[in-house]
């Protein structure tokens, strides 16, 4: 059984329902079956122990029953005592390893994010939080091995995490508000509406804000629908922010609030409509962040802006390190400065996944919000809104992201070669100014005779592409800088540019 190909960096993903024409089904009952044992082996040998309980849970996707069964299997056949968390959220999955009324030894999240209908995922979690790229890669070795221990003798039990996960989440906001009158209802007189994209993040209404005292009406998509019929559940996706946008200003509401599917991820609406997200949504954090922790480092992925980072550095006067996309990558960063003694607080990307220190360094949409929520009420009682903590915050007149498709098989060589060779191409063409450090691909910017703006070219974590996000602050500044970049890329055959060559004839 070829599990390697179901790995999607520290994720597993694959099909699991057919009915999409070119697509068959890859996440089979017997690969996850596998992939629970293999689980366990990796969790045997990294604690010593024979005796484990791990949790389960799961978002609303449509396979999410049939592919429970499987797995919940696998770890009975291992002897495992399994506890059935029934719908929860990725990250409250992590908790149930801390948790008193839980302490597993690990868990498992079927999900795959905000991706179409038909796939499906798994999340992997220890002690010590979501399992890396390497980590899965073990799991895999020994689902594929197939080499265990048949004890047979697991258990089921089946428990309600989401509650234990909301109290959590309201002792929280009760203890941070401190309302002078109403300690146990700080969100009274608030109006807090929430957009959970018929994922699994509806819970945050009648079991956080709600008890809390809040108003949600326009609360909406709450109902968990694997077929996610009124929006992709992603705060990236432009459809989804315009729908909870409009519905903040039409329920005359204080804060919007909407999550991904599984609620690792999420942004917010400002009481007029203004979508905070992406570049936004870092600085929301990052204003939250170092009030307590003044001149700490923010880690964030690659393409944030240029603005941002003036915001950050100039405003908060935090330091800012740009690292690499993926959520793991910044994570990881951030607990590595930490580890070194630089202070590092948040690690958070651009799509909406922030990682706290004094939260594990878990990417949890719900625990982002309540921070935002907790904000929200006190500015709400000394009279202010949220959006002045951001009001500072500039944006490019102009951004366009372009992904170019490599078409060769050998396409992480090719990627190598195109980034190396435009380096050298842009060393002797001074319209090309190369960022002083690159993690991640080469970020160049462009003086105002030649585009006023910025790019960033870098490969794609796991697919064929070369990604390519263009800012400019000057009207068809984008295009310019595509202009110049075109002129290289032209002359690479297994690159496909029709994308760029249609958006410079505009």
């Amino acid at each position: 059984m070829e599990l390697k190909k179901l790995q999607n960096g520290s994720d597993i993903r694959g099909v699991a329902v057919d009915g999409v024409e070119g697509e068959s089904v890859t996440l089979t009952k017997e690969a996850v079956y596998a992939l629970a044992r293999g689980f366990v082996a990796y969790l045997r040998k990294k604690y010593e122990k024979e005796e484990l309980r791990i949790a389960i849970g799961h978002d609303s996707r449509i396979s999410a029953k049939e592919l429970k069964e499987s797995i919940i299997q696998g770890l009975v056949d291992e002897g495992v005592q399994v506890c059935d968390c029934g719908l929860a959220s990725t990250p409250s999955m992590f908790m149930s390893t801390v948790f008193e009324e839980f302490k597993e030894d690990g868990a498992i999240m079927i999900t795959a994010s905000h991706l179409p209908y038909n796939r499906n995922g798994m999340k992997f979690f220890d002690k010590d939080g979501g399992l890396n790229k390497e980590d899965i890669k073990s799991l895999i070795t020994f689902g594929e091995q197939e080499s265990f221990i048949n004890k047979e003798n697991g258990s089921v039990e089946i428990k309600d995490l989401l509650s234990v996960y909301s109290a959590f989440l309201r002792e929280l906001i009760k203890k941070e508000v401190n309302h002078p009158n109403t300690y146990d209802k700080p969100l009274s007189g608030m109006k807090i509406l929430v957009d959970a994209g018929n994922g699994a993040g509806g819970f945050y209404v009648d079991k956080v804000l709600q008890p809390l005292g809040a108003d949600t009406s326009g609360s909406q998509f709450l109902e968990p629908d694997g077929m996610f019929p009124n929006h992709i559940p992603n705060p990236e996706d432009a459809k989804a922010m315009q729908s909870i946008c409009d519905a903040v200003k039409t329920n005359h509401s204080d804060l919007g609030i909407i999550f991904d599917t599984d609620v690792d991820r999420s942004s917010a609406v400002d009481k007029y409509g203004h979508e905070i997200s992406r570049n936004a949504i870092v600085a929301l954090a990052a204003a939250l962040v170092c009030e307590e922790h003044p001149g700490t480092t923010i880690v964030t992925d690659s393409v944030t802006s240029d603005e941002l980072h003036d915001f950050l550095e100039n405003v908060l006067q935090v330091k800012h390190l740009r690292f690499k996309r993926g959520y793991k990558n910044v994570i990881n960063e951030a607990v590595r400065l930490n580890k070194e003694g630089i202070d590092s607080q948040l690690a958070i990307e651009t799509s909406g996944h922030a990682a706290l220190k004094e939260n594990y360094f878990l990417d949890d949409g719900a625990y982002l919000a309540t921070k935002i929520v907790i904000k929200a009420a006190k500015m709400h009682l000394e009279g202010h809104s949220l959006d002045e903590l951001i009001k500072e915050l500039k944006h490019p007149l102009e951004e366009k992201e372009l992904r170019f498709k490599i078409t060769c098989e050998d396409f992480g060589s090719y990627g190598d070669k195109v980034l190396e060779e435009l380096k050298v191409y842009a060393e002797k063409h001074g319209e090309f100014m190369l960022a002083p450090v690159n993690h991640e691909g080469l970020r160049f910017s462009f003086d105002k005779e030649h585009g006023n703006g910025w790019c960033l070219l870098r490969k794609s974590l796991h697919d064929p592409i070369l990604p390519c996000n263009i800012e400019s602050n000057t009207e068809n500044g984008c295009k310019e800088i595509a202009k110049h970049l075109y002129a290289f890329l032209k002359n690479y055959k297994e690159l496909d540019l029709q994308a760029m060559e249609e958006f410079i004839k505009e």
